[in-house]
């Protein structure tokens, strides 16, 4: 399996409705992923459970991708995510990511810091993976 990054994760859990939560997790997190996003955990189910969420908030979007580094199995990244709401109002989030890659290319870890650049209080984690 090819190595997936955080832009092919969020564009599959979040814009390809095509696919399931599930078939998307599957694809880019293995089954012992686990998260920590401005400094709280997440188990996948957890995990899955705030996607299939914020699957009911966002219309479109997408993730411009701004530095991501690779080695071995550790990765990095700085992204923007862009996201359109369904009642029409915009979110942008800054996140910087560390991770641990699995050895067929999955995420197994990820842990993040989210800087929200547009949106509300209530948008915060919108934009990030939690």
């Amino acid at each position: 399996m090819a190595r997936t990054g955080i832009e092919a994760a969020l564009n599959d859990l979040l814009f390809h409705h095509d696919l399931t939560v599930q078939e998307a997790a599957d694809r880019h997190f293995t089954p012992e992923y686990r998260q920590r996003t401005d400094g709280r955990w997440a188990d996948r189910a957890g995990f899955l459970d705030h996607i299939t969420h914020l699957r009911t908030l966002v219309a479109g979007g997408h993730v411009q991708v701004h530095e991501e580094l690779c080695d071995g199995t550790k990765y990095a990244d700085r992204h923007t995510a862009h996201i359109t709401k369904k009642d029409g109002s915009t979110v942008r989030t800054e996140v910087y990511v560390f991770a641990d890659l699995a050895p067929d290319g999955r995420f197994s870890r990820i842990e993040e810091t989210t800087l929200l650049l547009q949106g509300t209080d209530a948008d915060r984690n919108i934009g990030s993976a939690r």
